[in-house]
């Protein structure tokens, strides 16, 4: 047996006597880490088959969610074991009975086959697609494109995968290599005398990583811009997934989230908090991956799709993350724009149109109006070549395909001139062809979504474009983030008129190189910092704590006020841009304003609510403030329970100590800083924890009302809970 660690929560477990090849772990882009341990490989046989190595099995997390981001996302490797390997092509020497294989807990096992089912179909019946809004005789068009793609059949998850469901006995996974749970997420694998030890849970400052280094960039929110931020595919170890960011009068917008979404921004100086919405094309795991890290924000980001996309993802989506599909509107702010027209949002017009795909797919068209006309951007993702649209056309309504007039309408979509075009050119079965662009007049194409260099022939048809290269549009001719700041501290400071509030706004603004250091803890700070772009990270390393902080946060606020040493290093984790204000003359300014009492008063609340982990992290510095104000103060005797209320809330623990259990079993010890209620959060209704104090705690009680519209919070809620739920159903590991 071997065992090798690969990445953070990802190791591999090979046992070649047994033909066994375990990936254990299988977060986004997993696949990517094992082709850079040369753990995936090409190889040639006799045959004449070209084929890659790598897994036959695939061990899940118990927990579909750490740190907000998913822990199981097995679409691609079970992909790369079917089709890459050759364990689905018929007449290939990899094809030898054997199919790829789960193994976990139940929950997950289904959770797994049913989100691997919706990524190769989407909706996957009529009334599905016609319950998104979508007419009868158009639905029953959009399911002969689909059941041609799939070959006339959808085929059950279980026809072409096999799973071992882990519970508490030791199980056979294949040819004599056992498995068994020590704990939640933690197992050992054995085979005859050997035995390895394997622990998916990530330690407290580990956070699952991306396969490729990126560039620290500097970009600016200009009038209607094209930020490029992937052009790879689901295979290319080097760049990110097929995606853009679009700016348009200092707005930033996502086009789709591939995975490593948060370590894209972090690259380019832009946090989630930033991001005002985003446009989804499809539910694709190189599209889709990063939608969870998008609920690592203090606000909902605007989702815009049509309803058939967005009801095709939010369906995945509720697979992977078992949460009910009404509840995504907790963690997003859905928009349904029509299809087929110009849909105004804010000034920027987008159009979306459908285009022929395994999954619910759109092709999105960008445009703002200028002095010479309208400045025109078409993102062609996940498109179909003219040569495999054209095998689908039939003549009969009865068959699955296209007809010649729909072939021929699609074909003059895809060939739509504009200023600035980005198409997918990844061949195949399901992507596009950079041949069929030939002809295409548009001012400049940019051919994107492959792994490989492109040919000569490719060349003459479009350009390469990189990570964190920007196509400008239409230039600014302001800057955006001085006018953001404003509107922010107009609300942070409510009472305060505006001719004040330009005092604070034309003190210098200073930039920071990722890695600086711009206070340090045990130090007292002269200057208060009012962020305007980029992420900053607060550590404590005696507490055991790193947050990021965001736009929109006041650094060193708390320490100045109470003429105190900072209890943080605060660092720059990539370009950040700040207002930096001498602190003298930021109390003077509170003074002048009658402020400076009022907001010292709750500055030792606001502190310990960046000392936790469940409001630290990307909460701006107005809505600890709003908290603040609102939290109740609860002292608890010794040897007590807390006692269930009426109405739901998030309990944080000032002082003492306090036990969760469930029935009579020990789950977890809570100390200073830890939270707990979650479960009447969750589940709207009352507990399934029983909390008992065992040291008198002084609690800190946050009614829900306050944070449900903060989405890292509600999502922080959610892996905490699934968590103490997967402790509770194992209890019996535990002491």
């Amino acid at each position: 047996m071997k065992k090798i660690r690969v990445s953070s929560g990802i190791y591999w477990v090979e046992i070649p006597e047994a033909n066994l090849y375990i990936m254990c772990g299988c977060p986004a882009d997993s696949i990517k880490h094992l082709i850079n341990k040369g753990l995936v490989m090409s190889e040639g046989v006799d045959s004449g088959f070209f084929h890659e190595t790598g897994p036959n099995a695939i061990l899940l997390s118990d927990i579909p969610i750490q740190k907000e981001v998913f822990s199981n996302m097995s679409e691609f490797p079970v992909l790369q074991m079917l089709y890459r390997q050759g364990m689905f092509i018929p007449n290939h020497p990899n094809n030898t009975g054997i199919k790829p294989m789960l193994i976990g807990n139940k929950k997950e096992i289904e959770a797994q086959s049913n989100y691997i089912y919706r990524g190769n179909y989407g909706l996957i019946s009529l009334n599905e697609i016609m319950s998104a809004g979508i007419d009868r005789t158009e639905a029953e068009e959009m399911m002969r494109i689909k059941l041609k793609f799939a070959f006339g059949k959808m085929r059950d998850t279980n026809e072409f995968i096999e799973t071992k469901i882990v519970e508490d006995d030791p199980v056979e996974i294949r040819n004599g290599v056992y498995i068994k749970r020590l704990a939640l997420n933690h197992f050992e694998i054995s085979y005859q005398d050997e035995k390895v030890e394997v622990d998916l849970n990530l330690a407290s400052e580990e956070e699952y990583e991306s396969p490729y280094t990126l560039r620290y960039h500097k970009i600016t929110r200009e009038y209607f811009s094209v930020v490029h931020t992937g052009e790879g595919n689901g295979w290319d170890v080097n760049r990110p997934c097929m995606g853009s960011i679009i700016t348009f009068q200092g707005k930033i917008y996502l086009v789709d989230a591939g995975p490593n979404i948060t370590h894209i921004l972090e690259s380019l100086g832009i946090s989630i908090n930033e991001i005002e919405g985003i446009f989804q094309t499809h539910s694709h795991d190189d599209h889709f991956g990063g939608l969870v890290a998008l609920m690592r924000t203090d606000h909902r980001i605007k989702y815009y799709s049509t309803r058939l996309v967005r009801t095709s993802v939010v369906k995945k989506l509720a697979a992977l993350t078992s949460i009910n599909e009404s509840e995504f509107d907790k963690y997003y702010e859905f928009h349904d724009l029509d299809v087929n027209l110009w849909n105004n949002i804010d000034g920027l017009e987008v159009k979306l149109i459908y285009s022929p795909h395994p999954v619910e797919t759109n092709i999105v068209f960008f445009r703002t109006l200028w002095v010479d006309g309208y400045k025109t951007y078409a993102h062609l993702a996940d498109i179909t070549s003219f040569n495999v649209l054209k095998n689908m056309v039939t003549d009969s309504d009865e068959e699955n395909g296209i007809s010649t007039e729909y072939y021929e309408r699609i074909k003059d979509i895809y060939l739509t001139p504009v200023l600035l075009k980005k198409i997918d050119v990844g061949g195949g079965m399901i992507h596009g062809s950079a041949e069929d662009f030939l002809e295409d007049r548009s001012q400049k194409i940019l051919l994107s979504h492959n792994e490989k260099s492109l040919t000569s022939k490719q060349k003459e048809i479009g350009e390469s474009t990189f990570f964190g290269i920007v196509d400008n549009l239409i230039p600014s001719q302001r800057d955006y983030t001085k006018s953001f700041a404003h509107n922010y501290l107009k609300e942070y400071f409510k009472s305060v008129p505006s001719y004040d509030l330009n005092m604070l706004l034309n003190c210098p603004v200073v930039s920071f190189n990722p890695s600086s250091i711009l206070m340090k803890r045990g130090e007292k700070n002269e200057n208060i910092f009012i962020v305007l772009s980029g992420i900053i990270e607060y550590i404590n390393h005696d507490l055991g704590l790193s947050n990021k902080l965001t736009v929109g946060t006041i650094v060193g606020e708390v320490s100045a006020m109470k003429d105190l040493e900072a209890n943080w290093t605060y660092r720059a984790v990539s370009y950040v841009k700040v207002i930096k204000v001498p602190r003298d003359f930021y109390m003077e300014f509170l003074k002048r304003n009658n402020i400076f009492y009022s907001i010292k008063d709750i500055a030792y609340i606001r502190d310990f609510l960046q000392n936790t982990s469940l409001f630290g992290e990307r909460v701006s510095s107005l809505q600890h403030n709003q908290i603040a104000h609102s939290i109740e103060r609860k002292v608890f005797k010794a040897h007590t329970f807390i006692p269930v209320t009426e109405d739901s809330c998030a309990f944080l623990l000032f002082d003492g100590e306090i036990t969760i259990k469930s029935g009579e079993k020990v789950i977890e010890h809570l100390k200073s800083g830890d939270f707990f209620g979650e479960d009447q959060i969750i589940l709207k209704s009352s507990r399934i924890f029983k909390y008992m104090v065992r040291k008198d705690a002084i609690v800190f009680v946050v009614p829900s009302a306050l944070i449900e519209e903060i989405p890292i919070i509600q999502c922080k809620l959610l892996e905490t809970y699934q968590r103490r739920v997967g402790l509770s159903e194992m209890s019996h590991f535990l002491e």
